[in-house]
């Protein structure tokens, strides 16, 4: 056995920069796809006669990128587990960062026809085989380098990063829709797509100088003379529970995650007639609140657990949709930023914060970011991926919102059975194989940690 491993604090904080910086590249993606799918790609890649219609099939394209994500999460987290998770960060940055980068270069359907949809569902699906390793291996990275005291905190960094995205992706578009409407149609919106490369240039920069945390080089060291493990599935065989409560947790979580920053514009920019302006300046006043949100409700997950603050959060995103609609539906601006700003501002991070230190001790180290990644994603297809599309159906089929109010009901009692049945982690040693007592539930989780983990 090696000895105990000892953490750095200036590694530490690189890991954690570098999980704030890819996670910012994954969603800044996703978010720049979403936002130009429910105000403009409907458009150039999907022509119809009723909006509504090329809505939703800008939004099944939206979804294809998920499909590749537990694809990604099965193959990146394997890679992560075996070589090391700062290589496969790398390469997850360039995959998402080539594929955002060729979007904004692609031709329209009014140019090649229907090889412009076919190419970008292509480029969709890199992005999200992509995206299947980006934020299990930022997590992963930034907690295995974190005191254990503060994993909660340490782990917010990635999710951290949708704040930041969110906020960049959508001002990036704000600016470019003070064009004149030929110009935006025209090059405009190429611009947000194309300066994915820059995420990846400094992505890179910070990555490279990022060491192996040495919880995972322990792992590696004690393991050299053993058969290798087998991933994902010696994950799955290992904590079949761990597995499934990821997948229903990230059920009502992940739902919120897609429903409000990419329904939720299109609903108030082109459904309410609102203008795209309106949309965007909500969801940016939301991710600026966020920015504070997220951090906070990381650093009360290390005092008081990670499930309690997950659920909370949960029901407070559920019961927010019926004000949501309501102050929406009124038309003024001002209602309609109070709309956004408590929804995704307040409610959302609630469950998002905590999640990131929670889905990493769940699982043992030497298969831990393939269990994370591939659980994670397969909830990310199976929620993140359909909720926009499912909403508006939904919202076509009924001319009314109170569908989909049921719809994400389903998807939070999926993720408050997953926190009933999970354990809390929040004592957890992550150095050593999970013991029963690190994944028994906890009743009054206390924020400090083993001595043998406190000495380190």
């Amino acid at each position: 056995m090696s000895a105990p491993p000892v953490l750095s604090q200036r590694q530490s904080k690189r890991a954690s920069l570098a999980a704030l910086i890819g996670t910012v590249l994954e969603w800044y993606d996703f978010i720049v796809y979403g936002t130009a799918a429910a105000i403009i790609l409907n458009t150039l890649f999907f022509p119809s006669d009723d909006p509504l219609v090329g809505t939703l099939a800008a939004f099944a394209t939206y979804a294809v990128g998920f499909l590749a994500r537990p694809l990604g999460g099965l193959v990146l987290g394997r890679l992560g587990d075996r070589v090391g998770r700062r290589s496969v960060l790398v390469l997850t940055l360039f995959l998402m960062g080539a594929a955002t980068t060729a979007i904004g270069l692609l031709p329209t359907y009014e140019q090649v026809g229907v090889l412009a949809p076919i190419l970008l569902v292509l480029l969709r699906l890199v992005q999200g085989f992509g995206a299947g390793g980006e934020y299990a291996g930022a997590v992963v990275l930034s907690v295995e380098h974190a005191d254990p005291r503060r994993r909660g905190l340490a782990g917010s960094a990635a999710p951290l990063g949708f704040a930041v995205a969110t906020l960049l992706g959508n001002g990036v578009f704000f600016l470019f829709l003070l064009l004149p409407p030929e110009q935006f149609a025209s090059w405009g919106w190429r611009v947000p797509f194309l300066l994915g490369a820059v995420c990846v240039l400094v992505g890179y920069v910070i990555r490279r100088r990022v060491e192996e945390p040495p919880a995972f080089a322990q792992a590696r060291a004690d393991a050299a003379d053993a058969p290798a493990s087998g991933g994902v599935f010696a994950a799955i065989r290992r904590h079949p529970r761990s597995f499934l409560i990821v997948i229903g947790s990230r059920m009502g979580e992940n739902g919120f995650a897609y429903l409000l920053p990419v329904f939720g514009v299109a609903y108030v920019s082109t459904t309410l007639g609102l203008g795209r302006a309106v949309a965007l300046w909500a969801v940016m006043a939301a991710s600026a609140v966020q920015v504070i949100a997220i951090p906070l409700f990381g650093l009360l997950s290390d005092h008081v657990g990670r499930k309690p603050v997950y659920a909370a959060g949960t029901l407070a995103s559920l019961l927010w949709l019926v004000p949501f609609f309501l102050l929406t539906d009124t038309g003024v601006t001002a209602w309609v930023v109070l709309a956004f700003v408590v929804g995704l501002g307040v409610c959302y991070p609630a469950m998002l914060a905590p999640q990131a230190a929670w889905y990493a001790e769940l699982f043992d180290t030497e298969f831990r970011l393939s269990g994370f990644a591939f659980s994670r994603e397969l909830g990310s297809l199976l929620a993140g991926g359909l909720a926009p599309f499912v909403a508006t159906a939904l919202y076509a089929w009924s001319g009314h919102w109170w569908p989909i109010l049921v719809f994400m009901a389903v998807l939070a009692v999926l993720t408050m059975v997953a926190l009933a049945l999970g354990p809390e982690t929040v004592r957890r040693d992550l150095d050593g194989p999970a013991r029963r007592e690190d994944l028994a539930p906890a009743r009054e989780p206390s924020p400090t940690v083993p001595s043998d983990a406190s000495s380190r």
